[in-house]
């Protein structure tokens, strides 16, 4: 695995700041902290064990059981370790928080000398939304145990899902942006994979036309929803049109919530309202079969515009991999697929590129650019390698592609940025928005590309130069 990784760390300017007998730097993450929350850790790796067998990780919080575990009664798992581990606290039965802790903190990743705190992230709740609560959670602990430690923090989530307006302004990034005030700390987030899907679509209606999207839905689809977004004061209301072409009528925002039957399926519709943290209104439309999938074939969605302000509209559909093959938007728009909570202001957000064409990853969900106080808010900030990396498989090694494994390059390095900073005294405030900047000026471009855009930000990870003596 350390050769494995070599290639990652050596395309984001790692190895300049670890390797070598008289580099100046050596930075490994000692004194940090680097939290990973995702599927559990198989903590029996060596990857995260100290030289004598001991573990490396403060404490695991298994979402699941609504267990914690600290470090003495990790050890005493691992000293009784048999070939049977599925007694070992945070059992990652998937492996993705495994690779991507690996990635991170393993003894052959990035920042790894730093301590290792771990959520298994716990499943949503029924009729609940799509682990927000379970991650919030999961970033309040994290946080809270840091300050216990009185270490500085860097958390790596490679997690998302498309519920929200994509503004950034959805309960959770709220919730992000104010705990990453809390402590000395950098959110490191992933971008998603959503861009070659067809899981979003957008237009700009008018008063006086009226607009059709298309969605086909494919064979065994045992549920759908389509979120549309739009400013409040945007009146409009929408027809459905069943593959069959018939009209199964009209909902408006007067209804508030409707049911439509149809055949052997139910549509349920929402129309809901602004709220303290978000000014975008959502009409929510829900496909339930009666029996066991719902009706495949070409629906329609009629936008009719009634009073008209802006006029701006968004559709979202989950993320591609909750699809079957075939299910997305005719006329789709790559624009804004990144996913949520990934637009979090004072969150990293993360993109991928392949580190071995210097090319952009097509998957790596896009972001937007916006001026605000004549400043560029980009999201994505920056992109690290994300294809064909390789990381610790149930068998051995394997190559994988995503954003998720982007990210915890990033993640290690702001760990390695704030044991410059914090730890060895160079600069107590080293976190934050501030490290963010640092990583922001230290990218660079890919080739042919012009900075910054919406899919790799302000360019590929490169941690020398984000360092101030490097």
């Amino acid at each position: 695995l350390y050769f494995a990784l070599q290639a990652g760390k050596a395309a984001s300017c790692i190895n300049a700041v670890q390797q070598g007998m008289n580099n100046p730097f050596g930075l490994f993450g000692k004194g940090t902290i680097v939290a990973v929350i995702d599927t559990g850790i198989r903590a029996e790796s060596m990857e995260f064990r100290n030289a004598d067998g001991s573990t490396r990780i403060l404490n695991i919080w298994d979402q699941t059981t609504g267990t914690e575990y600290d470090r003495s009664q990790i050890d005493e798992a691992l000293q009784n370790e048999t070939k049977d581990t599925a007694g070992i606290p945070g059992a990652d039965v998937l492996g993705h928080g495994t690779q991507v802790a690996a990635i991170a903190c393993g003894s052959s990743g990035v920042a790894a000398q730093a301590d290792i705190l771990v959520v298994k992230l716990g499943l949503a709740a029924k009729n609940g939304f799509p682990r927000t609560t379970q991650l919030m959670e999961a970033l309040d602990y994290v946080v809270r145990k840091a300050i216990d430690y009185g270490k500085p923090l860097a958390v790596n989530i490679s997690f998302g899902n498309n519920y929200g307006d994509h503004t950034g302004s959805s309960l959770l990034e709220n919730f992000i942006n104010d705990i990453a005030d809390s402590w000395k700390c950098s959110i490191c987030i992933g971008s998603g994979n959503e861009g070659l899907g067809a899981v979003h679509t957008g237009g700009t209606l008018t008063e006086d036309m009226e607009e059709t999207v298309e969605l086909a839905v494919s064979s065994y689809e045992t549920g759908l929803s389509i979120q549309i977004w739009k400013d409040y004061w945007d009146d409009i209301a929408v027809e459905i049109i069943a593959p069959s072409g018939r009209n199964l009528g009209r909902i408006q925002e007067n209804s508030r919530v409707s049911r439509i039957r149809y055949e052997d399926m139910e549509l349920l519709t929402y129309f809901g309202e602004p709220s303290p943290f978000r000014i975008r209104q959502e009409i929510y439309i829900d496909m339930i079969p009666q029996t066991v999938y719902i009706q495949s074939g070409l629906w329609k969605l009629r936008l009719i515009p009634r009073s008209i302000r802006n006029g701006r509209y968004d559709m979202w559909l989950p993320a591609q991999g909750a699809l079957n093959f075939g299910t997305g938007f005719t006329s789709p728009d790559s624009a804004s697929t990144f996913t949520i909570p990934s637009a979090a202001a004072k969150a990293v957000t993360v993109g991928a590129y392949d580190a071995g064409t210097g090319s952009a990853a097509p998957f790596s969900g896009r972001g937007y650019i916006v001026e605000i106080g004549g400043s560029l808010m980009v999201k994505p900030e920056l992109a690290a390698p994300g294809v064909n990396v390789l990381v610790p498989s149930v068998s051995g090694m394997a190559r994988v592609n995503g954003t998720s494994y982007a990210t915890p390059f990033v993640t290690g390095s702001a760990a390695l940025l704030m044991e410059w900073g914090i730890v060895r005294g160079n600069d107590a405030f080293l976190y934050g928005e501030k490290l963010k900047a640092y990583l922001i000026k230290g990218a660079e471009p890919l080739a042919g590309a012009a900075v910054p855009d919406t899919q790799t930000g302000w360019g590929r990870l490169c941690l020398k130069n984000s360092l101030p003596q490097a």
